[in-house]
């Protein structure tokens, strides 16, 4: 176990960036087509096929997700993706037509410094394409792929991932850009607020503070008053090896949002476009009822610890009056 999204078997991420452009593209690829549903809680997000993965829905699975920047612009890069995978020849058959099938979701970092004017086109199709073609089994944490330009409310945000098994050995894992409205560390402190839920001092083994003050829980959100709905979203996907149907892969994005309230204060305002893709891989049963909902459970720890990683490993943007990095601020 990498304690990386890849320790699900047939699972590969890749990223591409533009350090000018402090913005890039993540993209998740499934060696077999993975069930796949959404659960969406913010209220300003910002998405690619949607309604596809309702389970109401016909198409079952998925052949990647793409993560990226870019705000509405970004939504490009699951084309991207999605073009280096009809080369691979995958996709969704139509008689003799293959489509692949690339749900994404965008995160808004317009405004962080970088140079956004590339013209008539946006880069965002061929950071996806570059994306999926440097996908690998490894792959790196913080200010990296979608996670480049990403910010909080005090610190840099990030790109993290994390992944855990349960007690009857079903593996989940998740990965997450995190661009939240919201803060991932307790007021001015190095506390993350998912730290209840650390593993091996993975993202810096500070614990919590010894006690809780007004301040520490006063509301501090990016923008203060002039906060906007566009500018902030925390992204995710997380994966099982378990054997789910569309509609219990839909129950466990649910489940697992709850690790998006362990590791963001505030979390699922209308300022935010909180996402949380759900895949799985189909190799291993689960019972229904119990065993689901300790994957649910788990789910939702590994999310927490993912975000908390993506501001753990995140690097300061090099523009004047960026925000500071956690291990900047605080050290490892």
């Amino acid at each position: 176990m990498q304690n990386l999204l890849t320790d699900i078997p047939g699972v590969r991420v890749g990223h591409a960036h533009d350090a000018a452009l402090a913005s890039g593209v993540t993209a998740i690829l499934f060696d077999q087509p993975a069930v796949a549903a959404i659960d969406i809680r913010g209220g300003g997000p910002g998405v690619r096929e949607d309604a596809l993965l309702d389970p109401a829905n016909t198409v079952e699975r998925v052949d990647g997700i793409a993560l990226s920047g870019g705000s509405a612009f970004g939504l490009e890069a699951a084309s991207g993706i999605q073009a280096w995978l009809a080369e691979q020849g995958r996709g969704f058959a139509v008689r003799d037509a293959l489509i692949p099938i690339v749900p994404g979701a965008i995160v808004f970092d317009l405004l962080n410094g970088g140079n956004k004017a590339w013209g008539r086109y946006t880069p965002y199709r061929e950071l996806g394409y570059a994306a999926a073609a440097a996908a690998s089994t490894t792959f790196a944490l913080g200010s990296v792929g979608a996670g480049l330009g990403a910010t909080t409310a005090n610190l840099q945000g990030g790109l993290g991932s994390a992944s855990a098994t349960t007690t009857g050995g079903i593996k989940v894992a998740a990965i997450v850009v995190v661009n939240a409205v919201g803060s991932v560390t307790v007021g001015d402190g190095p506390w993350f607020w998912a730290a209840p839920y650390e593993i091996d001092g993975e993202f810096g083994g500070r614990g919590l503070p010894a006690a809780f003050t007004p301040d520490m829980l006063a509301m501090r959100i990016k923008g203060g008053p002039a906060a906007s709905a566009s500018e902030n979203t925390t992204i995710s996907l997380v994966v099982t090896d378990a054997i789910l149907t569309k509609a219990q892969a839909k129950r466990l994005a649910m489940m697992a949002q709850t690790g998006m309230a362990r590791a963001i204060y505030p979390v699922h305002l209308p300022l935010d476009g909180d996402i949380v893709f759900a895949a799985a891989a189909c190799t291993r049963p689960i019972e229904p009822l119990v065993e689901l909902s300790e994957l649910g459970m788990v789910a939702a720890n590994v999310l927490a610890r993912a975000i908390a990683r993506g501001v753990y490993h995140a690097s300061p943007l090099p523009f004047a009056g960026a925000l500071p990095s956690w291990q900047g601020r605080f050290g490892s």
